[in-house]
């Protein structure tokens, strides 16, 4: 799985919704999540399953990954989930309330019988989760853990904090979350908004997602895609800066050089390496469409 594929805008849709499934067929949001958790109610779980993986089965999502969302092995659904999506091989399956490496590794034995492709995302989003991220992360080393996905909500029931329009309560545990994902290579997405219809706190919340260094954000309407996707691609500016560092090290004057100038600003290795990922990503998502 590429690190540099677009994961700007990752859509949730309850696979108990057969219209829902297909509106995403056709939305420009760079993954969906198919969810059997919480945007199901349990009387309809086993039919969502089922929706999920024909969705799978039948494909026609285009470019877009698709995930599938299962509920906890703790719940009367978790192990019907796992084995349903391991077999139907989606892009990914996501798992909730991931605690400890060793939940990590649970998971990962549930579904060795997936394809090589379907990898295994973690949601962040208990208290616990919290103080043993690098142990969680550092469990990709030896899974097919790949992808962190903030739950917000829930880390906010846990913690019985405000949803403020500026996140205080929780900048510690983005930040720090994001920190253990980049320090063992994972993809991190950022949590939802619940303000469906407020643009503004939305684009500012994307903004803020960006700061933080998330690679993207899930999101819970379709409403929401265009203005996640901008905010969450690089501007123009930036990728004519970083193809200038590009250009500026490929020099053989600066072939040996730890630091040069360029455009006057000081460029080191390390932003080298930040360019050309830009551009990678950039260019993914001029590809896709």
């Amino acid at each position: 799985m590429s690190a540099n594929r677009p994961r700007r805008s990752v859509l949730y849709m309850p696979a108990s919704n057969a219209k829902a499934i297909e509106k995403a067929r056709s939305l420009p949001c760079d993954a969906v999540i198919l969810d059997l958790e919480d945007a199901v109610a349990p009387e309809a779980k086993d039919m969502a399953r089922a929706q999920a993986i024909e969705a799978v089965a039948a494909g026609g999502f285009g470019a877009r990954e698709v995930i599938i969302r299962v509920n906890g092995l703790d719940t009367p659904w978790g192990g019907d989930d796992l084995a349903a999506a391991a077999k139907a091989g989606p892009d990914g399956i996501l798992v909730p309330k991931v605690n400890d490496a060793a939940d990590v590794a649970r998971y990962d034995a549930e579904i060795a019988s997936a394809p090589a492709k379907t990898r295994l995302w973690a949601m962040i989003e208990t208290g616990r989760s919290l103080f043993r991220l690098d142990e969680i992360a550092a469990a990709g080393a030896f899974s097919r853990l790949s992808v962190w996905v903030m739950g917000t909500n829930d880390i906010a029931k846990e913690m019985r904090a405000r949803q403020t329009p500026g996140r205080e309560p929780f900048h510690a545990a983005l930040g720090l979350s994001v920190a253990a994902a980049r320090a063992y290579g994972l993809v991190i997405l950022d949590g939802v908004y619940n303000d469906i219809d407020n643009d503004t706190g939305f684009e500012a919340i994307c903004e803020q997602g960006v700061d933080f260094g998330f690679d993207g954000k899930t999101l819970i309407h379709p409403r929401q895609v265009e203005i996640c996707n901008r905010v969450f691609s690089p501007s123009d500016a930036d990728i004519t800066f970083a193809r200038a560092v590009i250009q500026a090290f490929a020099q053989p004057d600066n072939a040996n050089k730890g630091a040069i100038r360029v455009e006057g600003r000081m460029a080191e290795r390390l932003h080298l390496a930040q360019a050309e990922r830009l551009v990678a990503v950039h260019e993914a998502i001029t590809s896709a469409g």
